[in-house]
């Protein structure tokens, strides 16, 4: 369903960052942990509503836009590399008009007549990993992802065992060579490692996408090269010369030297040549050995790609023309509520196996109730379902004409893990569990919360160890952290655990027996309590029970309230989980173990209210330490640049912050200058 269109700068500076967001967040789900959230349908939309916002309010687009953003962030654990030429993404089209728009754009951009001759080279878009191989006198250097376009992830042992990949090139090449492609899993290589992952007990992947991406990204070279990658070229970045005038000759070319190009493409072609080579891929696509999910057109000329350039991060003189969801129809024999590790209710819809693109679906999302009582979508109705983007299975619409149809479905207000009280934000689509550390489907999330850096921060006990733990009965609440020294011998006899690691990750535990208040209260995971909002509760309260007595009194939206900067929407997440019996059992087995220490009171300082942003990377002292020491003089610490900022501290690299600052007439200091800062402020008290 279509949003209504915003009216006012407000509501679209408002949509614009949730659409930021919201990206932002599902880009880092599909590129960096090959674990998509929501379709690729979904995804086009978000960024199709941004892209319409945009047009309409142009004075509103934001740094972090969709717009200008290319993959995400390359992941910690792989050395960077930086790409020579920026790899970047594809705009797409979604209709033939859409795809005859774009020939329309490319002769207006050119000054070409109306009639002017386009010719265009069709190459199926093939759904796996971006990669680049970089060449010099011949030899492969290094191989990389693509990451956010301009820096990526070296992942060069693990490609030297993909196949359809040369380690050296044949004599006369360029002296620079970076070939570009995608690396994937055929079909039935993808069927082949799920085989062979289930009969081992391991992760079994959604799609040949996800499996190709998770393959590829292991720190151990050996795992990627036991599964059944390849690569296919689609273009190239760096040249030390150019071999050819055309897109479809420089293919030929790289071909010569021994990579595989593919065979779905055609080259020299009209843009009716090419819509049609389009419809024909699309209903052979299921027959297909790989998964495609669309057909790239370039502009065949060289000289008249170089002449359109690129915008932020599309090429002008490429498009991708996806194609629509596959679709069937089944009968919906249950649905189910799901209990994700952040505690979110989701309905998901059992269905009679059916056949969607060459795959057999029984499951598909429901998303949330809202969209239940949208779709009127009962058991026993036959349903359409779509695989959008061969990702998420979801269901379309209830099909007419079911006779006598159940009763409509209601999502329970308990979670049907542990039974604590499901509530639904005003504001929200989604009901979530409130047990939240208590709850074994969210018990994992909310541990790894509660021993990460910004709360407890305990070294040396991470995800892997707390999954472990878990799994042996050590751990089941945050309380059995502290009571791991007991359980010493147990420790022992874990692989891989030996006296010296053992007293290690126990002194570290040790160490955290006493935190600050904010820490602590950042580490129970409260919906909606951060950073910042744990300060202002610390400030305000002085200690844990405070704040729990302030949640459970009669007047308890009034009294958190009071406090500067909290809402009514924190007020009332303190309110829900502190009403949970469970959750007011485990801070209590919490407080037997741990001493929360009250913050050191603010200093009336010269620094006092203003408004101070952190950025670069700070060389002399830890980004958190310069924030809380900040904030101890009475500052405001904001994490981007805006009119109500008072100061700017950059440290080396610092970038897109430092010059805004620099055109709003921010002052700005480096590390020496806020150091002194500080001390000058302190002597001045």
């Amino acid at each position: 369903m279509t949003a209504a269109p915003p009216t006012t700068d407000s509501e679209a500076a408002a949509e614009l960052a949730h659409l930021a967001k919201q990206v932002a967040r599902h880009t880092a789900a599909y590129f960096q942990q090959d674990r998509p959230e929501i379709s690729d349908a979904d995804y086009d939309a978000l960024v199709q509503r941004n892209t319409a916002l945009e047009a309409q309010f142009p004075h509103l687009v934001r740094a972090d836009s969709p717009s200008v953003r290319v993959g995400a962030k390359p992941a910690a654990g792989f050395a960077k590399i930086i790409h020579s030429r920026p790899m970047l993404s594809l705009d797409n089209v979604f209709s033939d008009d859409e795809a005859r728009e774009f020939v329309a754009r490319v002769r207006r951009f050119l000054n070409l007549p109306d009639d002017a001759d386009v010719r265009l080279r069709a190459e199926a878009k093939i759904d796996g990993l971006s990669c680049a191989l970089r060449f010099e006198q011949g030899r492969l250097v290094h191989g990389s992802t693509r990451g956010d376009g301009a820096i990526g992830e070296s992942v060069t042992p693990n490609l030297r065992a993909v196949t359809g990949l040369c380690h050296n090139l044949p004599v006369g090449v360029p002296s620079v060579t970076e070939i570009r492609g995608e690396v994937y899993l055929s079909k039935a290589g993808f069927a082949a490692l799920n085989a062979r992952q289930a009969e081992a007990g391991g992760k079994i992947f959604a799609n040949p996408r996800n499996a190709a991406a998770g393959s590829l990204r292991q720190l151990d070279p050996s795992i990627s090269a036991s599964r059944p990658l390849a690569f296919i070229v689609h273009g190239w970045g760096e040249m030390s010369v150019l071999p050819a005038a055309t897109q479809s000759e420089m293919m030929a070319a790289i071909a010569g030297w021994g990579f595989d190009t593919g065979s779905l493409a055609i080259g020299n072609a009209s843009t009716d040549d090419c819509l049609a080579f389009t419809a024909d891929l699309e209903r052979r696509r299921a027959d297909l050995p790989f998964d495609i999910d669309g057909v790239v057109y370039k502009v065949e000329r060289l000289d008249w790609q170089e002449s359109l350039g690129q915008v932020a991060r599309a090429p002008r003189w490429a498009v991708a023309h996806k194609f629509a969801a596959e679709q069937a129809e089944t009968r919906l024999e249950a649905i189910d509520i799901q209990v994700g590790r952040t505690g979110a209710l989701t309905p998901v819809a059992r269905l009679a196996p059916v056949t969607v693109g060459g795959v057999v679906v029984t499951n598909a999302t429901l998303h949330n109730e809202d969209e239940i009582a949208r779709l009127d979508v009962r058991v026993g109705d036959r349903v359409r379902v779509q695989r959008a983007g061969d990702v998420i299975p979801q269901v379309v619409c209830v099909v007419p004409g079911n006779g006598v149809r159940g009763a409509a479905f209601v999502v329970p207000d308990h979670c049907p893990v542990c039974g604590a009280a499901a509530v639904r934000e005003e504001d929200g689509a989604v009901r979530r569990c409130t047990g939240g550390l208590t709850c074994p489907a969210q018990r994992h999330e909310r541990l790894r919360h509660f021993v990460s850096r910004n709360a407890l921060d305990i070294e040396g006990l991470g995800g892997e160890r707390l999954e472990l733990f878990a799994a042996e009965g050590l751990i089941q609440g945050p309380g059995d952290i502290f009571r791991l020294r007991g359980q010493r011998d147990a420790l022992l006899a874990l692989p891989g655990f030996k006296d010296k690691s053992v007293d290690k990750l126990l002194a570290a535990v040790d160490d955290r027996r006493s935190v600050s208040l904010d820490r602590f209260l950042f580490g129970l995971g409260i919906r909606h309590v951060g950073e910042v909002t744990a300060r202002d509760l610390a400030r305000a309260f002085g200690s844990a029970e405070a704040v729990a007595a302030a949640a459970l009194d009669e007047t308890a939206i009034a009294r958190l309230t009071a406090v500067n900067g909290i809402g009514a929407v924190v007020a009332q997440a303190l309110i829900d989980f502190f009403a949970e019996p469970h959750n007011l059992d485990t801070v209590a087995d919490l407080l037997a173990q741990v001493t929360p220490r009250p913050l050191p009171p603010v200093l009336q300082t010269g620094l006092s209210g203003k408004t101070i942003v952190f950025t670069g990377a700070l060389a002399k002292f830890t980004r958190e330490a310069a924030e809380a020491q900040a904030q101890a003089l009475g500052a405001k610490v904001a994490g981007s640049v805006s009119a109500k900022t008072s100061l700017l501290v950059a440290g080396p690299g610092a970038g897109s912050k430092l010059a805004k600052a620099q055109a709003l007439g921010i002052d700005v200091l480096d590390e020496d200058g806020w150091l002194a800062l500080v001390e000058a402020t302190l002597t001045a008290e």
